[in-house]
C-alpha cells in the first residue's frame, strides 16, 4: 500500500490530505505538524480571536474526528528532523518513516528582532501561530501602550484590534510609508488617515534601534533618536518560508522550496505547496518565479499538487486574491500589482477601490468595503479583460456592464 505523507498541518497541509481523499486515493496518509493543535486558521488569530468574538475550537479547520473517519493519520506536536530523498525517509523524533511521495506544506515562519536589539525580552510578541496569540492576549488591557514594528497587513491588523480594545497604539514603519511593499501611494495613505482616525498614532521612515528593558521590556528607542515608554511590542516585520527542512535535505530552494509547474522539488516524489513553496509563472520578466502568501493559494495549490500526486500532471495558475480585516474596514484584493504605471481610484459613496494599470492593461485591483467591485474585478482579470480606465473612475458606471 501507497503512503503519502505531508508535513506542515495548516492551511495546506488539511486541503491536501483532504483532496486525497476526495480523489479516491485509498493508500495510508500521515498529516504531520509540529503544533499540538489540530489545522486551524491562521487568519482570525490576529482578528476575531485576539478580539475574543470567536472560541478556539472555531478555529479549527475541521473537527479533529474528521481525520480519522478518513483514516487519515495526524501527528500533532511532532517535528520532522530530517529527510532523506534518495531513501524515500524522514525522522520524527524517534521513529524513520518511509514514504512512497512527500509533500512539503511547511508554510512560513516571521521575522523576528535580533537577540542583540532586545528581541527575546519577554512581552515582545509576534503574531503567527496560536501559541502566539494565546501568550500576548493578556497583555491587550485598556491604557496599556503597545509599539508595533512594521507597517504590513499583520501590524496594523494588530494595531486596529489594540486600538478598538482601548490600548494607546504606536506603530514604526522603517519605510517611506506604510504597505510600501505591497500597494500603492494611494492605499497606504487611505489605510494611515483609517488608523488614524482611530487614535493610532503611525511614525513612517522611522525605524526602531532597539528595545529597552532588563528582563522585560519597558521602552523603544528610535531611528529618530526618540525614545517611548512601552508595557508590550508585537513585531509584524514580515515572514519567510519555511525552507530549513528543504535545504537541509539538498532541495532546490529559490525564495521559497522551488517546484515546477506541477509542484514537484527538484527530488523525485517530493512535493511542496503553499506560503513555503515558489511556483514558475508567467510575469512581466522572463524567469519569473512567484511565492503567494495566502489563504486561497495554499488551498488551490495544495489541491493541485494532491491531484499531481496521483498522475493528473496539471500545470499550476494561480488565481491570485487577498484579504485583509480593520476595523469595519474589509480590504480585499484581486491579482498582482507588480509593474503598475498608474492607479484609477472609484470612489463611490462608502465603497472606494483602487485600479492599477500598467499602460492599458489592468493588474490588480485594492478594492475597500466595496464587495461588488473586488468581484468584478476578479472576473475581468480572470477573463484577461482591461475596462477603459476612465469608465472605471466614473462613479456613474456601472461596474457589471465592463462584464460584458
Amino acid at each position: 500500500m501507497s503512503h503519502f505523507v505531508i508535513v506542515g498541518a495548516g492551511q495546506a497541509g488539511s486541503s491536501l490530505v483532504v483532496k486525497l481523499r476526495e480523489l479516491g486515493f485509498d493508500g495510508q496518509i500521515t498529516l504531520i505538524g509540529d503544533e499540538t493543535a489540530p489545522p486551524y486558521q491562521r487568519p482570525p488569530l490576529s482578528k476575531a480571536y485576539l478580539l475574543g468574538d470567536m472560541p478556539r475550537d472555531r478555529l479549527f479547520l475541521r473537527p479533529e474526528s474528521f481525520y480519522a473517519e478518513r483514516d487519515i493519520t495526524l501527528r500533532t506536536g511532532a517535528a520532522v528532523t530530517a529527510i532523506d530523498p534518495a531513501a524515500k525517509t524522514l525522522q520524527l523524533g524517534d521513529d524513520t518513516i518511509a514514504f512512497d511521495q512527500l509533500a512539503l506544506t511547511t508554510g512560513s515562519i516571521p521575522r523576528l528582532l535580533p537577540e542583540a536589539i532586545g528581541g527575546r525580552l519577554e512581552g515582545v510578541h509576534c503574531v503567527r501561530t496560536l501559541a502566539d496569540v494565546d501568550r500576548m492576549e493578556p497583555e491587550f488591557r485598556p491604557g496599556r501602550h503597545v509599539l508595533i514594528v512594521g507597517g504590513g497587513y499583520i501590524g496594523l491588523e494588530a494595531a486596529a484590534v489594540a486600538a478598538k480594545q482601548g490600548l494607546k497604539v504606536t506603530l514604526v514603519e522603517m519605510a517611506d510609508r506604510i504597505l510600501q511593499r505591497v500597494a500603492a501611494p494611494e492605499t497606504s495613505a487611505f489605510f494611515r488617515d483609517l488608523h488614524a482616525a482611530h487614535g493610532v498614532t503611525i511614525r513612517e521612515g522611522t525605524g526602531l534601534t532597539r528595545l529597552l528593558g532588563d528582563a522585560r521590556v519597558t521602552g523603544a528607542e528610535l531611528s529618530d533618536g526618540s525614545t517611548l515608554d512601552v508595557d508590550f511590542a508585537i513585531v509584524g516585520a514580515g515572514i519567510l518560508p519555511d525552507t530549513r527542512l528543504a535545504e537541509a535535505a539538498g532541495l532546490t530552494c529559490d525564495n521559497g522550496i522551488a517546484v515546477d509547474a506541477h509542484g514537484q522539488t527538484s527530488a523525485p516524489g517530493i512535493w511542496a505547496a503553499g506560503d513555503c513553496a515558489s511556483f514558475p509563472h508567467q510575469g512581466r520578466h522572463t524567469g519569473d518565479r512567484l511565492r503567494l502568501e495566502s489563504v486561497p493559494n495554499a488551498i488551490d495549490m495544495a489541491e493541485c499538487v494532491a491531484a499531481n500526486m496521483l498522475g493528473a500532471a496539471k500545470d499550476y495558475v494561480p488565481e491570485p486574491w487577498f484579504w485583509s480585516d480593520q476595523y469595519d474596514m474589509k480590504l480585499q484584493i484581486a491579482g498582482l500589482n507588480t509593474g503598475y504605471d498608474r492607479v484609477v481610484i472609484r470612489h463611490v459613496e462608502d465603497a472606494r477601490s483602487h485600479w492599477y494599470y500598467a499602460g492599458d492593461t489592468l493588474l490588480a485591483v485594492d478594492a475597500m468595503n466595496d464587495p461588488r467591485g473586488f468581484m468584478v474585478a476578479k472576473r475581468l482579470l480572470a477573463a484577461g479583460k482591461s475596462p477603459d480606465p476612465d469608465a472605471i473612475a466614473d462613479p456613474a458606471t456601472e461596474l457589471k456592464t465592463l462584464l460584458r
